[in-house]
Order: C-alpha cells, then sequence, then structure tokens
C-alpha cells in the first residue's frame, strides 16, 4: 500500500488508491513531509484521511515523533504549520529573541548560572552581557542577541545549564515590558501607608498588658543554678557566628585537581638559595632602556623563566612525564606561569618559552596576567603547559613546598627576597637573598637530577652572562 503511494506521489500523478479509496492530492501552501523508514513523501495535510501509522511527521524546521499520524492530522491546520516553524532565538512574531548559553569549550560540557548582570526590565544593547556561567576553569558571559528589553529569565542562580540552553527572553521592541524600578517603588508606597495605623495598634496593645501585668504577677520560685560544665566539655561558638558558602566551580575543580596530585605522584621538594645581586643590578641598569624600546618593563620572571628553559634543556627529565608504563619526553618547553586571581588559582601557558627573547616573555605574562584578573582568559591560554613556576613572592612568602600541577612533573617556587648576612670573599657582607624550592615526581626524577636542576636555575639567575656563552 505504501509503495503505491510513494509512487504515484513521486511521478505527480493527480490521485493515489489507498484500501479501494482515493486520495486526491489539493494544492496548499503548506505541507507536511513525513517520513517512512528512509524516504520522504510529500503529502497534502487534506489528503491523508485513510493513512494511519507513519513514525514521524516532519513540520518546516521542527520534527515531531507520532504513533498515529490520521488522529494528528484531523487537528492541524495550515495556520498551525506555519507557526510551527523553528527560528534561531526568536518566538512568537519576531519581537522576542532567545539568550542562550554559548560554547563553552571542547572539554567542558556544563557550567553553573553564576550572577545575572541585568535585571527584568533593563535596556540591554546588541552582545552586551547579561549574565555570566562559571565553568570549571574559566567565567563566561551570556550576552544578548539583539538590542531591547530584558523581559524575564527562565533559570535562576545557582542551576547548571549546558551549551545552547535558554537563560533570558529579550524583547526587542520593549512592549508589554515593565521597568523593574518603578515597580518596587510603588510597592514599597503601597506596604508603607497602611504601617502607621498599624504600629499604633500595636503600641496600644503592649500598653494594656503592662497596665494589667503589676496584678497579675505572682511571687516565682528561686529557679535552680545552671548545671556546671565539665572540664572536659568543649565551649563551641554558637551557630549564628558561622557563614556557609557554597564552593564555586573554579574553587572546586582546584581543589580536586590538587587532591589528585597529592594521591598520585610520589612528590619530594628540595632547596637552595640564590643571590638576587647580578640580576637585580641587571635589572637596574637596563630598566629604562628596556621600557624605551620594548615598551615593557623588565622584570624578575623573565629571568626565572630564561633560567627554567635553559635547565630543563639541561635536565629533559624534569620535562617529561610518566603516561601508564611509559615516559614521554617533550621536545618543547611550555612554561605554565600560576596566577592569583579573586576568584581562584589559574595557570596560562606561555608557549615556546625557549623561543623566545626577554621582551616577549615579558609582554606574554603582562598580558596573561591581565586576562586572568579580568576574567577574559580563555581555555586554550590554560591548556597543556610542559613545566609550572609559582612566585609566592610577591605575596611576601619566605619559603614553601609547592604542589605539581597535573599532568607536569615539577613545578618551581619562588620566594620573597630578603637581604640576609652572607659570606662572600671571606667577609660577611648582606645580599639580596631569595629561598628556590623543587618539587617533582619522585617516580620519574630522581634525586640527582632534581638537584642538578635546581643548581641550575641558580647558577644563572646568579649570572646572567651564562646564557649568553651557554655555559
Amino acid at each position: 500500500m505504501l509503495g503505491a503511494l510513494r509512487r504515484k506521489v513521486a511521478i505527480g500523478g493527480s490521485s493515489a488508491s489507498v484500501s479501494g479509496k482515493a486520495i486526491r492530492p489539493i494544492i496548499s501552501a503548506s505541507r507536511v513531509s513525513v517520513n517512512v523508514g528512509e524516504e520522504i513523501l510529500l503529502l497534502q495535510p487534506r489528503g491523508i484521511a485513510h493513512v494511519r501509522n507513519f513514525s514521524h511527521l516532519i513540520l518546516p524546521g521542527c520534527s515531531v515523533g507520532l504513533a498515529k499520524t490520521r488522529d494528528v492530522f484531523s487537528s492541524i491546520q495550515s495556520e498551525t504549520i506555519m507557526q510551527k516553524s523553528c527560528r534561531a532565538f526568536s518566538s512568537g512574531d519576531g519581537d522576542l529573541v532567545d539568550a542562550v548559553v554559548p560554547f563553552m569549550g571542547e572539554s567542558i560540557s556544563d557550567g553553573t548560572l553564576a550572577t545575572f548582570l541585568k535585571k527584568p526590565g533593563d535596556s540591554v544593547a546588541a552582545d552586551e552581557p547579561i549574565a555570566q556561567i562559571e565553568t570549571d576553569k574559566v567565567t563566561i558571559d551570556v550576552v544578548s542577541p539583539q538590542a531591547g528589553v530584558l523581559q524575564e529569565y527562565v533559570a535562576k542562580e545557582g542551576d547548571t545549564v549546558e551549551a545552547g540552553a535558554k537563560i533570558a527572553v529579550i524583547s526587542k521592541s520593549g512592549v508589554g515590558v515593565a521597568p523593574a524600578a518603578p515597580a518596587e517603588k510603588k510597592s514599597e508606597k503601597a506596604a508603607s501607608k497602611p504601617s502607621p495605623p498599624a504600629e499604633s495598634v500595636k503600641e496600644d496593645k503592649p500598653k494594656a498588658k503592662v497596665e494589667a501585668s503589676p496584678a497579675a504577677e505572682k511571687p516565682k520560685p528561686p529557679s535552680s543554678p545552671p548545671p556546671k560544665r565539665t572540664a572536659t566539655e568543649p565551649v563551641l561558638p554558637p551557630k549564628e557566628r558561622e557563614r556557609r558558602v557554597p564552593m564555586t566551580r573554579l574553587r572546586k575543580r582546584v581543589a580536586t585537581r590538587l587532591k589528585d596530585s597529592q594521591n598520585t605522584f610520589a612528590m619530594l621538594t628540595t632547596f637552595n638559595e640564590v643571590d638576587m645581586t647580578n640580576l637585580m643590578k641587571l635589572r637596574s641598569d637596563y630598566k629604562d632602556a628596556f621600557v624605551e624600546k620594548h615598551g615593557v618593563k623588565l622584570g624578575f620572571m623573565s629571568g626565572f623563566v630564561k633560567a627554567a628553559v635553559s635547565a630543563l634543556q639541561h635536565q629533559p627529565i624534569v620535562n617529561a612525564v610518566i603516561d601508564g608504563d611509559d615516559i614521554i619526553y617533550r621536545d618543547y618547553v611550555d612554561i605554565s606561569i600560576a596566577v592569583g586571581t579573586p576568584k581562584g588559582l589559574v595557570v596560562p601557558v606561555v608557549r615556546d618559552a625557549d623561543k623566545m627573547n626577554f621582551a616577549e616573555i615579558e609582554k606574554t605574562i603582562n598580558n596573561l596576567a591581565k586576562k586572568a584578573n579580568d576574567g577574559t582568559i580563555s581555555i586554550d591560554e590554560m591548556a597543556g603547559g610542559s613545566f609550572t613556576i609559582s612566585n609566592g613572592g610577591v605575596y611576601g612568602s619566605l619559603l614553601s613546598t609547592p604542589i605539581i600541577n597535573p599532568p607536569q612533573s615539577a613545578i618551581l617556587g619562588m620566594h620573597s627576597i630578603v637581604s640576609r648576612p652572607m659570606v662572600v670573599g671571606g667577609n660577611v657582607v648582606p645580599r639580596p637573598m631569595m629561598y628556590i624550592a623543587l618539587t617533582y615526581d619522585h617516580r620519574l626524577i630522581d634525586g640527582r637530577e632534581a638537584v642538578f636542576f635546581l643548581r641550575r636555575i641558580k647558577d644563572v639567575v646568579e649570572d646572567p652572562r651564562r646564557l649568553l656563552l651557554d655555559v
């Protein structure tokens, strides 16, 4: 039966016979496409009274599963079909547009709706952020697709949303959307008007009770003293002095990765100290000329990055990583720089640091740090990395044992510069000293390589001329 029907429709026949009854196609502006198996039939809405069991009814732009097509077609009109067209970011007559969650990256499947930047009734411009989605790594803005007025939010703060999920509805014309501020003011005025009578009534009642209380008072029995606490019973602060705040997605991700690092690696830390005299003198002598030529200040991070590159080239095992039963040696040097932001710790990557000079390293670090603090850093700028440098000295840290950033095998910790008495040429003189720490995976890196690595950094920082002569 279906085969005959398909042949008739395909050759453009004037009628098709099904169960002895004729079905005459009627020309209409709207058509319905029925999916039977892998073939598509074009049938007219008024010419399928005896066609019963089809698998899918495909409306223009939409797909709806059916059990029996006969029951559905009896209620479908041409106007209804034309209104079912699926248009991106539109609904109804086209005045309303939907703001949806953008693509968040290949490794991110969902995020948490952190905060709303606009209120219902506020005017928004095209591509203006109206909400923020917090993921495991970065914070992403949800923008308005068109200019208009924010009509409503269809999601709540704290909801977990996926890419493409509808967040808000924007009215392009602003018709029917009441501003948020005037409504609040009216409600406040309405609530404030009846309040004086209520207050007077409330005041009268307590007075009556107070006047009647002396006559009703009776002598109370002496109260028993409160039980004494034992010496071992702890005195806990009241719950009212505590606050419970949910962890952000970024903080949960950082906590998980650090705990996984602690559980996976056989971490060991070795220390050394560096005399910063020569590097500080180099910076002092050329800082003005450096800024004038390159447009960026000369800092200590570029010197330590260059020293780390030299040490990784001398000890390539520190740049390697364990993968199952294999060791992966990396023939490139991507240095991750740990940056503390108000929302948490992020680790952007300086790509191909072994091919950069001092100026390029400083520019890259400044650019990545600015993006990290502004919350505009991307996933790609934090992915990868073969070795990490963490500078706790900017916060005044004197000594620490940093934790390895998976899937790397080592991390260098820098600390604050402190003037300490040192013996130089048989004399005790004050020197600007810094403690440096190397935490490494002892499964892969032996103590010998770790000490040699840290020693190389010390030699290069104390005498930067070694970089020119490669000694």
